[in-house]
């Protein structure tokens, strides 16, 4: 009788260690896709970047070398703008860093002999696709440079078996109109029509049917 009592209780303690494992090991799985999906860290932007293009939400420190009243991190408004001391409002949205730090450059030198001006990404917020149907994770992907709908369906976690791959929708918007384009992504691995793999732009939305 003992010793299936001690055999029992043997069984229940390695039924809850694989248990505890498995909980782990999901977790850590989830853990390391979010971190894949969603790669927003500054410094994967590097400074006075010259490809990424900033949009509303994103968040800029502006630094001006010595002049602590003149650097600020701000984030840009809904209307593409940011405000600075001196130089008021800045049309940043649609620039790239690099770009901004010409334009503020030239701004400065009204107030300061030989501004050396830096500008930074600190959190890019504005750069977002959407993912929705037969993808293993459908959600909002925040981006920090271009990527093409081939790159995004592996960060997505790939197709369901009841993809339609043929027939993927992508809704764009295009000077306040919505654009919808149908995209065949069997002949994208194929070869057979490359320019079925679009780059994918800010605001964009796919749809796997099924």
């Amino acid at each position: 009788m003992k010793f299936i009592i001690k055999k029992i209780y043997v069984s229940v303690v390695l039924l809850m260690v694989m248990s505890l494992v498995i909980i782990q090991a999901l977790a850590y799985g989830q853990n390391q896709g979010e971190v894949s999906a969603n790669p927003t860290s500054q410094s994967q932007i590097p400074p006075d970047s010259d490809k990424y293009l900033i949009g509303p939400e994103d968040v800029l420190s502006i630094q001006v070398w010595k002049e602590e009243q003149l650097s600020q991190t701000v984030m840009v408004r809904a209307d593409g703008k940011i405000s600075l001391p001196l130089i008021d409002e800045i049309q940043a949205a649609g620039l790239t860093p690099l770009r901004l730090k010409e334009v503020l450059t030239q701004k400065f030198k009204q107030f300061v002999e030989t501004p050396i001006v830096t500008v930074m990404v600190r959190e890019a917020k504005s750069f977002k696709v959407y993912i929705g149907g037969q993808v293993a994770k459908p959600g909002v992907y925040t981006l920090v440079e271009e990527i093409t709908l081939l790159q995004l369906i592996p960060l997505a976690g790939g197709f369901t078996e009841w993809a339609n791959q043929r027939k993927i929708l992508l809704i764009r918007k295009e000077g306040g109109e919505e654009k919808r384009i149908t995209i065949n992504y069997k002949k994208i691995i194929s070869g057979k029509d490359l320019s079925n793999n679009v780059t994918l732009k800010p605001g964009d939305t796919i749809i796997v049917p099924d």
